[in-house]
């Protein structure tokens, strides 16, 4: 896997990458129109944040590259990639649990806070990447 060199792309699949962990200033790119929405990425070595129409989508900390983002309002999948471990920040349903999958591994259920964020970790080294798959319970 590798950075996303663009940005922000819509694959093949239907799915959406994101992100340049790679990037030593803050890079951004806003208007990306996929499946009818806007997107707008900020991607950088300390930071991705991905919006839709105006709205938190994805946070990372430090910066990360995202690899076939899909998600339903019952299931969020995608591959993340790094080069040291990562705080991920989702927005989902409020007040909602989540069974939560890394790399095909259950590590247990989570919930959401008032706001529909869930946060988890992801040990990431350079060259490698993690599957992530949250599904509603």
């Amino acid at each position: 896997m590798a950075v996303i060199s663009e940005l922000i792309r819509e694959e093949e699949n239907g799915s959406l990458s994101f992100g340049n962990y790679e990037l030593q200033t803050k890079t951004k790119q806003d208007g990306f129109i996929y499946n009818g929405d806007s997107y707008k990425i900020k991607t950088f070595s300390e930071i991705t944040k991905l919006e839709r129409n105006g709205g938190f989508v994805y946070e990372s900390v430090p910066g990360t590259a995202v690899h076939e983002f899909y998600a339903t309002d019952k299931k969020v999948m995608f591959r993340v990639e790094g080069d040291q471990d990562a705080q991920i920040t989702l927005e989902l349903e409020p007040e909602k649990e989540y069974k939560v999958h890394l790399d095909e591994v259950y590590v247990g259920k989570m919930k959401t806070n008032l706001g529909g964020k869930l946060i988890l970790s992801v040990e990431l080294a350079e060259n490698e990447n993690a599957s992530v798959v949250i599904e509603k319970i």
